[in-house]
């Protein structure tokens, strides 16, 4: 289980607004192989400097994961994210970021500093919010990506 807490500004002294912002995800393991992680963020701020009136923001997340040898695993992911005032992702539409995300990846461990995951993912939002190659806008957006993670 995971609490974590930001109370602050992240704006300079000259257009300051206080933010009250809270992170709380809990990974449960299921049985060997099998894992869900659940988690919740919500934010808070000022509209205005010296103003008591707020903008809220949130985003619920559950990923399910599923290793069936220790150098896999596979999870599916499913997302929320309302910032319909535009504070954290501000894309200028009526309804602000409002948008789904579903996701799938495949993880492979190459050695024990060395991680391979490739993943498909897909959101889509209430407004015409992602721009293509061509500059079109959409309300949904689909990719490929792969990474190479190093620890050490």
């Amino acid at each position: 289980m995971n609490s974590s807490t930001f109370a602050g500004t992240d704006k300079p002294d000259s257009a300051r607004k206080m933010r009250y912002f809270h992170n709380f995800y809990g990974i449960f393991k299921l049985n060997d192989a099998l894992a869900a992680t659940i988690g919740f963020d919500i934010g808070i701020e000022q509209k205005n400097e010296n103003s008591s009136a707020m903008n809220t923001w949130c985003n619920p997340t559950v990923i399910l994961k599923y290793a069936p040898t220790a150098k896999t695993a596979i999870a599916v992911r499913a997302e929320y994210y309302d910032d319909r005032h535009g504070v954290i992702i501000a894309p200028g539409t009526p309804n602000g970021f409002k948008t789904w995300g579903f996701s799938t990846n495949f993880d492979y461990r190459v050695s024990s500093h060395v991680l391979w995951r490739m993943e498909a993912r897909t959101l889509s939002s209430k407004d015409d919010i992602f721009i293509s190659d061509d500059s079109r806008t959409s309300d949904s957006n689909t990719f490929v990506t792969t990474s190479l993670s190093v620890n050490f």
